[in-house]
């Protein structure tokens, strides 16, 4: 058994009411994936013991919302409207993408994550299987959903490829390396999508115990359109269609009204915010105050590198903990630990992982070290406030997943850096030649 005590550090801990409480002398005691000894005092017993000497410990963050192997379109179409960047700049990519390319992006996107605090994150794209097998060897925990679109009104869910990869990638990989890897089923959005085989697909997922990850109301045009063609908001358009049935994370919700907020509070949805692809499109801004208000389990996303541009979960906080408050001129809207919150308990929730989101005993051991001795980070009187405001992806010294560390002081024990740069330049030499 693996015994494992970090010293020498502060912490945010569980405060047992949603919160967080800061332990100025933190010893947190691991036995094999689990946190075993949270405490002020050194614990009795042995215990292999590891110095953290001016760290932050936090509990690791959950990226809600990202399609991880667009690292490989990174900034692309910069500067376009989310329908013309898509069909202008995305999809044309998106079709000459192969498994290797897949394999390097995916890759890619787990150095990234890793280096900057990201423990967990909830994926959709296609080619998954790659993705299942990287996370297998990194370590890292992953939600992986490979979302159907159609655009054949009479397709069912049984003749669509899409539909049966998503099947087929639940039955082989849901719940594998203990838990680490879990499937979701995927709608992509209302507008990609239509009525039978939204049905249909919903079915065969509640008959599974699935969750549900999909694209709502990003943007006025999307929301107004269906309204246009069937006489109610996309929400009501998925509850009608069976599809909130299912534990739903839904990305975006930009431009949902009233009457939408109740809808997905009564079904337990939990909205995923995306700020920085929302402002890079200018989609809008995602009503976050009423949201949190009204019960909401908010969590909080990069989005693909192609509209964000990168999977720097500590930024995403940083934006979501300042733009609404500057957006409805009121400095209170937003606070610190709702933030956090979102990219750590509310995280876990929305994947359906209740046993992390939080450092408290019990939870797995997925932990992440800010180092706070910096000059940027110096004084720090409020450490969630210094987090949000003042800490950087850079910041980060350790994360550790299941107790395991897969990322340290620049170096990552789990994955081949100089493997993947090598597979990153073949792909994209390939592509954009």
């Amino acid at each position: 058994m693996q015994k494992l005590l970090l010293k020498d550090c502060s912490a945010l801990v569980d405060d047992g009411a949603n919160g967080f409480r800061h332990l100025k002398s933190a010893w947190i005691g691991i036995e094999n994936d689990t946190i075993a000894y949270i405490g002020e005092t050194m614990p009795e017993g042995d215990w292999q013991q590891k110095s953290m000497r001016g760290a932050l410990l936090i509990p690791g963050l959950i990226n809600g919302h990202t399609h991880a192997a667009m690292t490989l379109l990174r900034g692309l179409g910069s500067g376009l409207p989310l329908d013309r960047w898509l069909k202008e700049a995305i999809f044309p990519v998106e079709d000459r993408l192969t498994e290797a390319d897949m394999r390097a992006g995916n890759a890619l996107a787990q150095m990234e994550m890793l280096r900057t605090g990201t423990t967990s994150y909830s994926d959709m794209y296609y080619m998954l299987h790659t993705e299942a097998e990287l996370c297998s060897v990194s370590g890292m925990k992953v939600n992986l959903a490979r979302p159907i679109t159609c655009f054949d009104s009479n397709e069912t869910a049984r003749e669509s490829v899409r539909a049966k990869e998503s099947i087929e990638l639940f039955d082989t990989w849901h719940g594998k390396e203990n838990g680490r890897i879990r499937v979701d089923f995927s709608i992509h959005a209302e507008y990609t999508c239509r009525e039978r085989i939204a049905r249909e697909y919903a079915e065969i997922g509640k008959a599974r115990g699935a969750r549900m990850h999909l694209h709502l109301s990003e943007t006025v045009k999307e929301h107004e359109e269906c309204k246009a063609k069937y006489g109610k908001t996309p929400t009501e358009w998925f509850r009608d269609l069976g599809v909130f049935d299912l534990a739903t994370a839904a990305a975006h919700c930009v431009t949902i009204e009233d009457r939408d907020i109740e809808i997905l509070k009564s079904y337990g949805v939990s909205p995923v915010h995306n700020p920085s692809s929302n402002m890079k499109l200018g989609s809008g801004f995602m009503r976050l105050p009423k949201l949190l208000k009204s019960g909401l389990n908010v969590g909080i996303g990069t989005d693909g590198t192609a509209s964000n541009d990168n999977l720097n979960m500590l930024e995403e906080m940083h934006l979501a903990a300042l733009i609404h408050n500057g957006n409805l001129c009121d400095p209170t809207a937003i606070q610190a630990e709702q933030v956090l919150a979102m990219a750590t308990r509310n995280g876990a929730k929305l994947q359906g992982r209740e046993d992390t989101g939080c450092l408290a005993v019990g939870k797995k051991a997925d932990i992440v070290a800010v180092n706070m001795d910096t000059p940027h980070l110096v004084p720090s009187f409020d450490p969630v406030s210094t987090l949000l405001y003042s800490a950087q992806g850079s910041d980060v010294c350790m994360t550790m997943v299941d107790g395991r560390v897969l990322y340290e002081n620049g170096e990552y024990k789990t994955i081949d850096e100089e493997k993947v740069r090598y597979e990153v330049k073949a792909a994209l030499d390939r592509l954009y030649q």
